[in-house]
């Protein structure tokens, strides 16, 4: 009988992605995936630390996961209770050193994310009956080798029609209030080639939509020993996918405002699979607090920034796909941060009219820059301020979409559920499409947008 695994993940697009790899070791050593976290063998707890919120609900998560295994002892035979005695939970993903130190005695494993194509040999060291699925041997029949890059491992894609693909990670810059430059280290691109042959892989198994991800994407660059590209950067890298033959969608998160040039909205516009959406964190509307983070650019660059793109867009693009879609991430009550000051990011959301924002209450990461600075807002105040922001974001996101009211967009179908379909407009909107009477999810079709709200649309399947 094949011992299973679960995975539960916290986080980001770069986290989910991290999962699937971690699922084709675990695949590949023996292992079958359970979604019942009870008959796991192996709880793999993929973390996200960015906040200390975040890593609260891991500690929580880690001590339900204990008093259960207690609990469940009662009126089971012996069998089952070994089992569940003998589970094991492993923890990787976005870990600070100091959070390390905390959770060592609480898990079984602690490992790096990098460090995946060696956790076969981790967990056979671990005091564990369940080491007999991880010889060595084993690695001749892996679809894994003993890479310096873990994002060579090919990941077991979990998302279909849409799949997240890495083409970096770690990050150099260094915001004061950010943790990723410690837990995942400088920034490191992935060959173009390798980047291609997945795209490739996920057009011929008939994905839709293309994520490429980074903690920074804009700032990729990768040597090649093609003759023809010495070097490519990310609009070059861009180009290249978007000219892969397939009906697929291409987009990619995140970018940094500081590298992102003329030649990346040059060739978004012209690239006609690149989806009409952009995130692009401003963090702050004011120049003394985006200094304090660390960002290297002021909020008139910012500005300036969207201003060209919306206006190259409106000028390249056609139909709906003139109107880019923007969203943004903003932290509220950074240490200092004066009513005034919060004020010229209220304005500047009023201003921009982003589609989504992701707001965020600051909290104190140790380890980071930002924690010599005295957290002096106090968290009652902080609700306040994402209560405004959240208001105003409401009312934009609401003017934006009264442009798609009583129009037929394109929709991916990404899920069912009940009589509904769920998906998303190539400017990133979900939509919720009424009573279909097919299944068609994976296509990409025609819906004439009946409601609408900040968050969303919904309409009716147009019969072609």
């Amino acid at each position: 009988m094949a011992n299973k695994y679960h995975i539960i993940t916290y986080g980001c697009q770069m986290n989910k992605s991290d999962s699937e790899r971690i699922a084709t070791v675990l695949k590949s050593s023996g292992y079958s995936p359970t979604p019942n976290r009870k008959e796991a063998d192996l709880v793999v707890i993929n973390v996200c630390s960015i906040r200390q919120s975040a890593l609260d609900r891991v500690y929580g998560l880690i001590s339900n996961i204990k008093n259960k295994k207690s609990r469940l002892y009662q009126g089971l035979d012996e069998q089952i209770k070994t089992q569940i005695k003998n589970q094991k939970i492993i923890l990787t993903g976005c870990i600070l050193p100091k959070d390390k130190e905390k959770l060592k005695n609480k898990v079984d494993l602690i490992f790096d994310i990098n460090q995946l194509t060696n956790l076969p040999q981790m967990l056979s060291q671990t005091n564990t009956n369940l080491s007999r699925h991880l010889a060595i041997k084993e690695f001749d029949n892996l679809a894994i080798k003993q890479l310096n890059n873990y994002l060579s491992i090919k990941p077991c894609y979990s998302t279909f029609p849409f799949a997240y693909l890495p083409i970096m990670t770690g990050c150099n810059n260094f915001c004061t209030y950010c943790v990723v430059p410690y837990t995942r280290g400088r920034e490191v691109s992935r060959p173009v080639e390798e980047i291609i042959c997945e795209v490739k892989e996920l057009i011929k198994r008939g994905y839709k939509k293309i994520i490429l991800l980074g903690q920074n994407v804009n700032s990729y660059k990768s040597k090649t020993p093609n003759s023809k590209l010495k070097k490519v950067n990310f609009p070059k890298l861009l180009k290249i996918v978007n000219n892969l033959p397939g009906d697929f969608w291409l987009t990619f998160i995140t970018s940094h405002p500081q590298d992102f040039s003329d030649e990346l909205i040059e060739t978004m516009t012209k690239c006609e699979k690149v989806m009409p959406y952009l995130h692009l964190p401003v963090q702050s509307g004011d120049n003394q607090v985006l200094k304090k983070m660390n960002r290297h650019y002021t909020v008139a660059h910012y500005k300036e920034l969207i201003k060209k793109i919306r206006e190259k867009f409106a000028k390249i693009r056609e139909g709906f796909e003139k109107n880019i879609c923007i969203s943004t991430d903003i932290i509220v009550g950074f240490p200092g941060e004066t009513k005034k000051q919060f004020a010229q990011t209220a304005r500047l959301m009023r201003e921009i009219k982003f589609d989504m924002a992701y707001i965020a209450k600051y909290s104190p990461r140790p380890g980071t820059a930002a924690t010599k600075l005295k957290d002096n807002i106090p968290l009652k105040e902080k609700e306040k301020r994402w209560k405004i922001l959240a208001k105003i974001l409401e009312k934009t996101a609401l003017k934006n979409n009264k442009k798609y009211l009583n129009k037929t967009v394109e929709v991916l179908i990404e899920k069912q559920s009940g009589n509904s379909l769920y998906g998303q407009t190539k400017t990133f909107k979900n939509v919720k499409v009424y009573s279909p009477e097919q299944k068609i999810t994976g296509e990409i079709v025609e819906v004439k947008i009946k409601k609408i709200s900040p968050w969303g649309l919904a309409g009716e399947l147009i019969k072609n």
